[in-house]
């Protein structure tokens, strides 16, 4: 007879195996392929998710530059930062951001829905990002990831 364990598995730091999974950006909704990133990131999607250890795998992402914005707001939508100095806010419309740094603007949807702790920075360490078809992991075979979900709805 076998004895069965009542026990709550828990994740630890070196036992676990990352996977990498390549996203293809062009047509997606961003705000939809960023959800489904940051679950990826974070290893929500796996049965050995634990909320204290990094258990997420690693995400590609390809054609950046080619993410589709609903609505209005490739010219509603504004990004601001600050510099430091006096005066020092600058504002560009996720329409801009998306000609000039196309990396940046799912960067930041999918920094956003990350936890804000140090395991989340951590996590997002593992999000590689690129404006065109051509990333260098190859030798790491990242698995497509089927994108139907994330086009717009007709």
């Amino acid at each position: 007879m076998t004895k069965v364990s009542n026990q709550t598995y828990y994740a630890k730091t070196g036992e676990v195996l990352q996977a990498w999974h390549q996203f293809d950006a062009d047509g997606a909704v961003l705000g939809r392929m960023a959800a489904r990133i940051a679950l990826v990131l974070q290893g929500k999607h796996h049965a050995r998710y634990t909320p204290h250890v990094d258990t997420g795998d690693f995400v590609v992402v390809i054609n950046a530059a080619k993410v589709h914005l609903t609505g209005d707001k490739r010219d509603g939508r504004m990004h601001r930062h600050h510099t430091g100095f006096m005066g020092g806010l600058k504002e560009m419309s996720a329409g801009e951001m998306l000609t000039k740094h196309p990396e940046r603007v799912i960067e930041l949807a999918v920094r956003r829905m990350m936890p804000k702790t140090r395991l989340g920075r951590a996590m997002l360490t593992k999000l590689k990002i690129y404006a065109g078809p051509d990333h260098r992991h190859a030798a790491q075979q990242p698995s497509p990831v089927d994108m139907t979900p994330f086009k717009p709805r007709s």
